[in-house]
């Protein structure tokens, strides 16, 4: 045993733990005079990350130093908020002054120690692990001396400092990003422009500053391109098709958005006797994408596709995404299909997964299904042929949703906005919901849901979407919440069941307070994710759940088709050894992706609403309070744009009640749900935020 494996194991069986160099001299019986010898030992430790120096100079591992490793999340004014990765071993955020930053920045990947200064929940960074952020968005501006960018992200409260020899030909004033090339110690990190967007005031300049902001992918490289199209010029053959079922006889339909293009699933449905035959017909797309192909790097780093109302940004190229892997009518595909028999109390009382080749008989739409169901002829006429399974799919549907109903399943209605650019005109048309996306949602949850359970049951490797129930903390909250509503909310917080928030939803439907609800009940469930382990699925009340439905869009459902394909076609214990560590990472990669493309399309959704507004100033609306702050009101128009109502701008003095989460004054009291009329005064492009005016408690009239 080496010198330096022999130090190690002295520290792992505790031995030196929490030892300075002095101790550990003395404990080896080393002379203090040759500590240099053992102090490039322990540099060499602490440089592959097995040991720590804490500011005691004592050494050890992250947890015999009691050391934290996490995330900063910054504040515009200096200071920054430590989030525990493992919130096991420590539960609760920490405050880290700017003095204890250590040069650390927001989105930094850091080590931090627990101090007792000032307060119980203040932390000091120990080592910076992993800077987070690589480039940043802002406004370049540029005196004499040199140039510097303002990070439009607030939390990044430092410039880039620009030296003037590389900007020069830069006019001030422009959006633009920045690399970032150093981190001096006690200064602004330097760094140089690597892209112009455009003018500081152009609208899509702004939408692609939030594009850049995220490090989404838009092009794809020349060679994944030509890949693509290499795959998507390819024939389906006879060996192709030996070892699929094929499915080209039968009567299968695709039902999307009137804008869709790329078509993950079909449906086909018949009845044996009092089941129902349900085919869940997905995209082969591993088919044409195969593991650790340039492809499949670069799907993995993208994670998702991304939505916004002028562009989508695809996990992967057109070629495929709305090529040779879409669903499209009339033409053949492969297909990863999963078929049901689904009794008429809605359970599963066999199924099968298969290697497919369809061929989709129509292109429909939400709308046109909706239609059919509410007797419209000419439409109805248009899909003769399909008539009759469109009534299947309703029956089949409401024996669906009953049954998850019974077991508790919670059908939050969220209300979404939809926006519409239409030649360079931003509509936003007031929120509906279709009925037929009930039908494919349901459809498309039971096979999910088949697949896992069956995957899960044979213990092969695996990425689950899994919810976990909510923390005790957010359901105390949310039930004091729902009492202020004056519902009937008792349930044990500590082992919250999916039944609790499902028979408070009920209660409140047909309330001006059921939109409100739904709202302050998602913010207090945990955020759903993808896991290699079966955690189970609080909001859906299901054991077992994953996302197989979408291949296209998604990369844990690119990832799980592989294993299923090796699983059934007797492959079960290559998928071990191929999968086995893989889906770990697949798992912590998609989520990850998942979240930076929530927050990108809400951002620029935002933007786009407060261009919206910002040609509606002055005028008035109905509105709802969906929010009570300490410093105002946030209110919900039909369309979904929510507005802010400063304190100030309230006549009187209010004050907030946090326990009743309203604001009382001495002219009334203002709560959630409340129906309001507002007046537009102004947007707030650098926030994305558009202010109210308050006019007055339930008063309907015409909009001006």
């Amino acid at each position: 045993m080496s010198a330096r494996e022999k130090l190690l194991e002295a520290f792992l069986d505790g031995t030196l733990a929490k030892r300075n160099i002095l101790e550990i001299c003395k404990l080896l019986q080393i002379p203090y005079r040759e500590k240099n010898r053992v102090v490039e030992l322990l540099d060499k430790l602490c440089a592959e990350g097995l040991l720590y120096q804490n500011d005691g100079g004592r050494y050890g591992t992250i947890e015999q130093l009691g050391l934290l490793k996490g995330t900063l999340t910054g504040n515009e004014r200096g200071f920054a908020f430590f989030a525990p990765e493992n919130s096991q071993r420590f539960e609760s955020d920490l405050f880290i002054p700017h003095k204890n930053l250590g040069g650390a920045l927001h989105g930094d990947t850091v080590l931090v120690e627990h101090i007792f200064e000032r307060s119980d929940d203040e932390g000091r960074v120990i080592k910076i692990l992993e800077r987070g952020l690589t480039q940043v968005v802002g406004i370049f501006r540029r005196n004499k001396k040199s140039g510097y960018l303002i990070p439009d992200e607030k939390r990044f409260a430092t410039e880039i400092y620009i030296p003037l020899s590389t900007c020069f030909n830069i006019p001030s004033g422009v959006k633009a990003v920045a690399k970032i090339t150093s981190y001096p110690y006690g200064k602004a990190p330097g760094g140089e422009i690597v892209e112009v967007l455009g003018e500081e005031d152009d609208f899509f300049a702004e939408e692609l500053s939030i594009i850049r902001s995220y490090n989404l992918r838009e092009e794809f490289p020349a060679a994944v391109e030509k890949e693509a199209n290499k795959q998507a010029n390819r024939k389906i053959t006879e060996e192709d098709l030996r070892a699929r079922r094929d499915f080209r006889d039968k009567l299968i339909v695709t039902i999307d958005g009137e804008d869709t293009r790329d078509i993950d699933d079909a449906i086909s449905l018949e009845k044996a006797g009092d089941d129902y035959l349900l085919g869940v017909h997905i995209a082969d797309v591993t088919h044409y994408v195969g593991y650790r192909s340039i492809l499949d790097e670069e799907a993995f780093e993208r994670g998702t596709s991304v939505y916004f109302p002028d562009r989508v940004l695809p996990m992967l190229p057109r070629a495929l995404s709305n090529g040779i892997c879409s669903l499209n009518e009339g033409e053949d595909r492969l297909t990863l299909s999963c078929l049901m028999r689904v009794n008429k109390k809605g359970v599963v009382v066999s199924s099968e997964i298969v290697e497919g080749i369809i061929r989709s008989a129509h292109k429909m739409t939400y709308t046109e299904v909706t239609a059919i169901l509410d007797g419209d002829k000419e439409i109805t006429q248009k899909y003769a042929d399909v008539k009759y399974m469109v009534g299947l799919f309703k029956e089949l549907k409401d024996i669906l949703l009953t049954m998850r109903d019974k077991k508790g399943s919670i059908s939050l209605d969220v209300k979404e906005a939809k926006i519409i650019l239409d030649n360079d005109e931003i509509k936003i048309p007031d929120y509906q919901r279709v009925f037929a996306y009930q039908i494919i949602e349901a459809f498309m949850v039971l096979a999910n849901e088949t697949v896992a359970e069956y995957m899960h049951g044979i213990e092969a490797p695996f990425v689950y979407r899994v919810h976990e129930k909510p923390n005790e903390e957010k359901a105390t909250t949310f039930r004091a919440f729902a009492q202020t509503l004056g519902l009937n909310a008792r349930f044990s917080v500590d082992d919250v069941k999916p039944y609790d928030y499902q028979k408070l939803l009920k209660s409140a439907e047909g309330l001006p307070t059921y939109s409100v609800l739904n709202r302050v009940m998602l913010r207090s469930m945990q955020k759903a994710k993808y896991s290699p382990e079966n955690l189970g699925h609080f909001g859906l009340a299901s054991g077992c759940y994953c996302h197989f439905t979408s291949p296209i869009r998604r990369y844990p459902d690119l990832c799980i088709h592989r294993i299923i394909k090796e699983v059934i076609n007797g492959g079960y214990a290559r998928a071990l050894e191929v999968y086995g560590e893989f889906v770990e990472r697949a798992a912590d990669q998609s989520s990850d992706r998942e979240r930076k493309a929530t927050d990108a399309e809400r951002d620029v959704d935002d933007l786009y609403m407060t261009m919206y507004m910002s040609e509606r100033i002055g005028e008035e609306y109905d509105a709802v309070i969906s929010g009570v702050t300490s410093f105002g009101l946030f209110a919900e128009l039909p369309n979904t744009v929510e507005g802010f109502i400063p304190m100030e701008s309230l006549y009187g003095t209010y004050k907030y009640d946090a326990d009743r989460f309203c604001i009382v004054g001495e002219f009334g009291t203002y709560s959630i749900s409340e129906e309001i009329r507002i007046k537009v005064i102004d947007v707030d492009f650098d926030r994305r935020r558009t202010e109210f005016r308050l006019l007055s408690k339930n008063k309907r009239a015409g909009t001006r």
